[in-house]
């Protein structure tokens, strides 16, 4: 039997409309948490055993013996709505690439699903629509997803299949390009397009309350696999990004398969559920002076630490990466044994490394955007540890990736508060994140990550209990906060909300 032949590729963004920072060409240029943009055959050395789709779906397409075709991958640290010029400029390579590379039996593409470019809501459904003016509309194209899409009518009509992430942290990155694989597999042997079911949520969940390790994700995500089994390939459910003020934000459920009412049955049994749920997602928020007293009560007889989250400055949500808030609240509670990671801070980084290690430098901290972040802290500090930020990951989310930080540092204020600064914006994700840095987490009486939920892969093990602090940034965590315009008729305002537009 002749493999199939399959273009493959990749272009990620998860936006956040809130953000006061657009995304740029450069910034697809730039490595952070993962790598620049990767051309052709180097996409198979540079992702290699990384928890990344592509990297799963080229390991599961060699182990099939399909022929794969490299075209590029690209992404950058989520952040505000794409450039045109950048979005233009990336998919025209990606197309290009694609409509050169021959004849094909299909096309796979590693998106986010919440990218909103210049001009185009849902820039993943006009990435497919220029991908199908070159392939022609018949073409299989699989997609795979992040859990976290904002997915349009016309992305699901121009997708021949997706497959979603199902953890959060994302811990399956990688299991998804491989599931894509399988799934693409089973459509390409069935000759002719699968059976497909779309529906959408009618209300919002805060990205605090989306963790796949606690009720309610947990059953609704472990619910999915059940569903899949005689006339039914596939089940997903992308649960939403909030902080994008597009029509299709929120919630929807994908099913495939050959049997159009066990399809159409399955992504109706997902979407009770989600509406049986509402009244089960918490919002676990606290103000930050709050969740640094409760943190100080927890580490008081050495059990380990206490890990106090800053999700509404999370850089892998759209945060800028240095509010002000929690970092403010630890110097006036006095918080000793106390370490915080990554503030995203070039200008204090340039200058502990102009200063030197072991030397005392006067520094404004953060707050490059006080209308959102908080003003900056100004602060007199050691040169503890200087780093060029190129670091190995360890931890499950980032685990087989480099981080590239550019010029970083450990800030030593006062006896034992430590602050890590760097120059490229990275969510803490990861304990490498510290101990890059000699800083042991587990010697900690506080960790204060800049994080939302993927922390948890890395951290859970190690935290005696985890704190939300309420901080101001670039990511509001509670529906209620974010100031929509633009959210489709009747979408409520969080579980339990009032409709978009009351009042």
């Amino acid at each position: 039997m002749r493999h199939p032949r399959i273009a493959i590729g990749g272009f990620q963004h998860e936006t956040n409309t809130i953000c006061p920072m657009p995304t740029v060409w450069e910034d697809f240029q730039t490595p952070g948490a993962w790598p620049a943009q990767t051309n052709g055959e180097a996409i198979f050395d540079t992702f290699a055993g990384a928890n990344i789709p592509i990297a799963g779906f080229i390991e599961a397409g060699r182990a099939a013996g399909a022929d794969l075709v490299p075209i590029l991958w690209t992404a950058a640290e989520p952040a505000g709505i794409v450039r045109r010029d950048a979005f233009d400029r990336i998919t025209g390579e990606l197309v290009a690439g694609i409509a050169a590379a021959g004849t094909l039996d299909a096309v796979y593409l590693d998106l986010h699903g919440a990218m909103v470019a210049d001009g185009y809501d849902d820039a993943e459904a006009e990435i497919l629509a220029r991908v199908r003016a070159a392939v022609g509309p018949d073409l299989p194209v699989a997609v795979s997803l992040d859990l976290h899409g904002n997915l349009s009518r016309a992305f699901f009509e121009r997708a021949s299949c997706a497959a979603i992430y199902r953890t959060y942290p994302h811990l399956d990155m990688a299991g998804t390009g491989a599931r894509t694989y399988r799934l693409l597999d089973r459509l390409l042997m069935r000759g002719r397009p699968f059976e497909r079911a779309w529906r959408q949520l009618d209300y919002l969940i805060p990205l605090t309350a989306q963790a796949t390790t606690h009720p309610p994700c947990d059953t609704l995500y472990a619910m999915l696999p059940g569903l899949e089994g005689p006339g039914v390939a596939s089940v997903d459910l992308a649960i939403g990004f909030p902080p994008a003020d597009v029509p299709d934000t929120g919630a929807s459920v994908f099913a495939y398969g050959e049997d159009r009412a066990a399809v159409e049955g399955a992504a109706d049994a997902v979407l009770s559920a989600l509406l049986a749920a509402e009244g089960d997602f918490r919002d676990p928020l606290l103000p930050a002076s709050e969740a640094v007293a409760e943190a100080m009560r927890f580490s008081r007889d050495g059990a380990g630490p206490v890990v106090i989250a800053d999700p509404q400055d999370n850089p892998g949500a759209g945060g800028v990466g240095d509010s002000t808030g929690l970092l403010r609240a630890l110097l006036d509670a006095g918080a000793r044994n106390a370490a915080l990671s990554m503030l995203w801070d070039p200008a204090a980084a340039g200058a502990a490394h102009a200063a030197g290690e072991g030397v005392e430098v006067a520094v404004s901290l953060g707050g490059s955007h006080p209308d959102s972040g908080g003003p900056s802290v100004p602060v007199r500090a050691t040169v503890e540890r200087l780093s060029d930020g190129v670091f190995d990951f360890t931890g499950p989310v980032y685990g087989g990736s480099t981080a590239r930080t550019g010029p970083s540092a450990c800030l030593r204020i006062g006896e034992s508060l430590r602050v890590v600064v760097g120059s490229v914006r990275c969510q803490n994700a990861d304990r490498a994140m510290f101990t890059a840095f000699g800083i042991d987490p587990a010697a900690e009486a506080i960790l204060a990550v800049k994080s939302t939920v993927h922390f948890f892969g890395d951290y859970a093990p190690l935290a005696r209990a985890v704190l939300f602090a309420k901080a101001p940034g670039a990511n509001p965590c509670p529906i209620g906060d974010i100031p929509y315009t633009r959210l489709r008729p009747g979408m409520r305002l969080g579980p339990g909300g009032p409709p978009f537009g009351a009042g």
